[in-house]
């Protein structure tokens, strides 16, 4: 058998971190990406700053921050423990936390993109309809923005799976609590079992390639290239 247990146990909390997270993060970053796309306040450019940061910045230095954040000394934690819930770090809960931080942008910025390309003229249409902003939000601006939602899922599930910096900071590598994918694969390179790393590893890239032709192809379908 190609996966051991342990290889099966992380591949199961991978797949139940990554959909935890993407359906979190589509209800969380729809809100805020269509701020982003119609707001002229000046807040707009300081928050897609914070919201794209963790594009730019080192998957250890976000992780440990949130590790001080969110430990017994820091402010989160220090809520969590006064709720009797213990600290986040090192548990199932602290990783998801992580990563909804840490694939933000992945989930942002293609509803964000979505949402601008609608353009103002069929919510001023919806108006002319009597049609209240909410209505028009999810009878127009919604079906409209319907590629924008599938990319940032997408993007979202793929970019939590491959996670590993912030992963091994926050949740650490504690078997059918905190360890994934990656960390599993980083466990057995160093233990030297160089067969069960390839078989994860190598799962690891046909995924990723999956992923990658699924949005060229569904880019082409939009763009017309495609029948």
């Amino acid at each position: 058998m190609p996966f051991s247990p342990d290889d099966l146990s992380a591949i199961w909390l991978t797949l139940k971190l990554a959909t935890l997270t993407t359906a979190l993060l589509l209800l969380l970053a729809t809100p805020l990406a269509w701020w982003l796309a119609r707001t002229t306040s000046r807040w707009r450019a300081p928050l897609g700053a914070v919201v794209t940061l963790p594009l730019v910045l080192p998957p250890t230095v976000l992780g440990f921050y949130l590790l001080v954040v969110l430990g017994p000394h820091g402010w989160i934690g220090q809520l969590t423990q006064s709720l009797g819930l213990g600290t986040l770090p090192f548990t199932f809960g602290g990783l998801l936390l992580a990563s909804l931080i840490y694939s933000l942008p992945f989930a942002v910025q293609p509803l964000q993109n979505a949402f601008e390309a609608i353009g103002p003229r069929p919510l001023e249409v919806a108006a002319t309809l009597r049609a209240t902003p909410l209505d028009a939000f999810f009878t127009v601006v919604l079906p409209l923005a319907r590629r924008g939602f599938v990319t940032a899922g997408i993007l979202t599930f793929a970019h939590t799976v491959g996670e590993f910096g912030v992963v091994l900071m926050i949740g650490g590598n504690i078997p059918d609590k905190t360890r994934v994918v990656s960390t599993q694969i980083y466990g057995h390179v160093e233990a030297l079992e160089y067969a069960q790393a390839h078989w994860l590893a190598g799962s690891m890239v046909l995924f990723s390639f999956v992923v990658l032709l699924g949005l060229s192809l569904l880019n082409r379908r939009h763009t017309g290239v495609l029948p």
